[in-house]
């Protein structure tokens, strides 16, 4: 419906394994590029636009390119002001009062100025090409490790596109789920029903939702399809999902073709697709700040993260930041117990 597959112009996807002649796999966020530049050459284009795929935000990237040229700007990185105490997790930018980029530092320990990069990039094609072949041999060559001080090097004229709108990385578990509860504010700031600026999605044809006379629903997106008798608050639930009578879903996010069983509660899951969740069990028990013991970093927030194609089992008690993924059964539990912080992958037989 959005014209993508045009012959010419539309949304072209280039695997690793087909485009490079040693079937490398990217190994930072240039080197993505630089694995793709015949098919850049064969479009010779004046500008290229660089995105990263785990931001939510709107942005008319016209106007970004009209302040590009308007600078007459090399490269131009779009930017965003963030609490001062957040900036270290990202590129920070100090800049004159022509919004030219003086320094550039990755992730600094003590940043020295609040303005971050978003991962959003336009570079005259020549100024991209020239830097992408000269850093080609670049272990993990990345834009914002190699490419940007390389450029900065040389002296090219680098620009901030200053961006005011809502704006989210997405790149941990923590801070997705936390864009989806912002989606059920009682004004969302990230708005999805816009009149002047829409965001549409491809449904599957299913049937209607369908919710009981028990069912108890407050501040919840709900998919085609859902089968609702139990009770949802606080969360976003994808389409054909069932919830049992005395089931509480609480604080999560819910993906498509889930059951869940009688008397079940989650608090704070994350369940992905083609799970089934057994009846009388509890997601998200016990104290809280548990340190998982297999990824810190990853299975944290208080979160307890499903995979997709997962059975739980009736009665199982899980706790905080944990992670379970495959067809488990009672006998994986002992006690039919998951403590807080641990994680249960399991394929086929094997734990």
């Amino acid at each position: 419906p959005w014209d993508l597959d045009r012959n010419v112009g539309g949304v072209t996807v280039l695997p690793p394994y087909e485009k490079s002649p040693n079937s490398e796999w990217y190994t930072g966020t240039a080197n993505a590029i630089y694995q793709n530049l015949n098919y850049m050459e064969y479009y010779n284009p004046d500008y290229v636009l660089i995105l990263g795929g785990d931001h939510i935000y709107k942005m008319d990237y016209q106007v970004m390119l009209d302040f590009h040229k308007a600078n007459n700007a090399d490269v131009t990185m779009a930017t965003i002001p963030v609490p001062i105490e957040e900036a270290s997790r990202f590129g920070v930018c100090i800049t004159d009062d022509t919004h030219r980029i003086l320094e550039f530092e990755e992730k600094p320990e003590h940043p020295r100025s609040n303005l971050i990069s978003m991962g959003i990039y336009i570079f005259s094609w020549p100024v991209l090409r020239e830097a992408l072949i000269r850093l080609k041999d670049q272990p993990g060559c990345d834009f914002g490790k190699h490419i940007l001080p390389y450029c900065k090097e040389r002296g090219d004229r680098i620009f901030s596109y200053e961006f005011n709108g809502y704006w989210k990385d997405v790149g941990t578990l923590g801070s997705y789920w936390e864009s989806n509860m912002e989606l059920i504010d009682l004004i969302p700031v990230f708005n999805l029903y816009e009149e002047f600026w829409k965001i549409y999605t491809r449904n599957e044809w299913l049937r209607p939702q369908f919710i009981s006379n028990d069912a108890v629903i407050d501040r919840a997106i709900i998919g085609d399809g859902c089968e609702i008798f139990g009770e949802v608050h606080n969360s976003v639930i994808g389409s054909d999902v069932v919830i049992e009578e005395g089931a509480v879903v609480r604080d999560s996010i819910i993906m498509n073709s889930v059951s869940i069983g009688k008397g079940t509660v989650l608090d704070r899951a994350i369940v992905s697709e083609n799970t089934s969740i057994g009846a009388n069990c509890v997601l998200g028990a016990g104290e809280e700040g548990v340190v998982n013991k297999l990824k810190p970093d990853v299975y944290a927030f208080d979160l307890v993260t499903v995979g997709e194609n997962t059975t739980i089992p009736d009665g199982i008690s899980i706790g905080k930041n944990t992670a379970i993924s495959g067809k488990t059964s009672a006998e994986d539990y002992p006690g039919n117990v998951l403590p807080g912080g641990e994680t249960m992958i399991k394929a086929g037989d094997m734990l």
